[in-house]
């Protein structure tokens, strides 16, 4: 069988978004599939049954080359592509692809408001780099594993977890990326249905803040207290998730879930959007549109540039409402 080396470091999405390719990969019968990634995310490769081994690093990559030279990769995947993937590419001398960033066009989008990019999903670019070997996109959407041990039972997470619940995922990377606190807390208290508020140890105080300012309101807090499979254990048993543009989003879109995604100063013309192409009626995008601000970077910012937030100051409460207790309904 021929060896097959996919190259994504970072981050949880990102990764969550390569499983489509490393599926189809697989099920043609004839690679063995390795994957190179950061250690701290090596996880869930380790648990997708699709990939044969992975290859981790923590800090330099020059703690892997020798190894991934010894493998003798018959082809090389780069769903990276930055330079040092391209320098894996280069020390490794075989053949490789990768895949169409279209960074010139996100840099019109977010300097001159042009926006030039294709309506095309991550997901399929990512298939790009793939074509050469005759893989093409099944069009089942993601795949995320949770090894048994990780998985949560609710009502033994917390007792008042008896009936269908809310996730609300209220972590992500950059400040601008986050739905304000009073902002979660004042839809959380328009709602009926049990709420679990999602995150990691560094969306703990946030997770505390919404929950008091919600007194009496049925919320639970479980950011900082469990692993990330912990927490993709809650998605999965969820009714619907609310979230903002982060990996846990993406872990829902591969559990299928009813997805209300929240969007700040990233837009989902980037092609990050949560990708169910089987249930698309799952997904409710929820953004301030006709600011001319947004988007003010393809990533984000620890604070708003412009310092009035708009972009999620005014996001539709009364619609996430709507949207939520529709979806919980069905």
């Amino acid at each position: 069988m021929k060896k097959i080396l996919v190259i994504r470091f970072s981050s949880i999405g990102d990764i969550v978004l390569t499983s489509p390719v490393i599926r189809a990969l697989k099920q043609q019968g004839k690679y063995r599939v390795h994957c190179l990634t950061k250690r701290r995310y090596a996880a869930i490769y380790q648990a997708n049954p699709f990939v044969d081994k992975v290859h981790s690093f923590e800090e330099k990559i020059s703690e892997v080359v020798k190894d991934l030279q010894n493998e003798g990769f018959d082809f090389v995947v780069d769903l990276q592509k930055n330079l040092r993937s391209f320098k894996i590419r280069w020390m490794l001398q075989k053949p490789d692809a990768s895949f169409p960033k279209y960074n010139k066009e996100k840099w019109l989008l977010v300097n001159l408001s042009m926006n030039r990019l294709p309506e095309i999903h991550l997901v399929d670019r990512y298939f790009e780099a793939v074509k050469a070997l005759g893989i093409h996109n099944d069009g089942k959407g993601l795949d995320f594993f949770i090894p048994e041990k990780e998985q949560i039972i609710p009502r033994q997470f917390n007792k008042h977890l008896q009936s269908a619940f809310v996730g609300f995922v209220i972590g992500g990377q950059h400040f601008t990326k986050l739905l304000p606190v009073e902002k979660a807390a004042s839809i959380i208290k328009m709602l009926s249905i049990p709420v679990v508020l999602l995150g990691g140890p560094d969306d703990r105080n946030r997770g505390e803040e919404i929950a008091t300012l919600c007194s009496n309101k049925q919320v639970i807090n479980s950011c900082g207290q469990l692993s990330l499979f912990g927490s993709a254990s809650l998605v999965q048993q969820a009714k619907v998730i609310v979230t903002n543009d982060t990996g846990l989003m993406h872990i829902a879109a591969a559990f299928q879930k009813p997805i209300i995604s929240i969007w700040g100063n990233t837009v989902p013309a980037f092609g990050m959007f949560p990708y169910e192409p089987e249930n698309p009626e799952n997904v409710i995008l929820s953004e301030v549109t006709n600011l001319s601000c947004r988007p003010c970077s393809k990533l984000g910012y620890q604070r708003c540039p412009k310092k009035h937030f708009r972009c999620m100051m005014e996001q539709d409460e009364q619609f996430i409402v709507r949207e939520i207790e529709r979806l919980h309904a069905k």
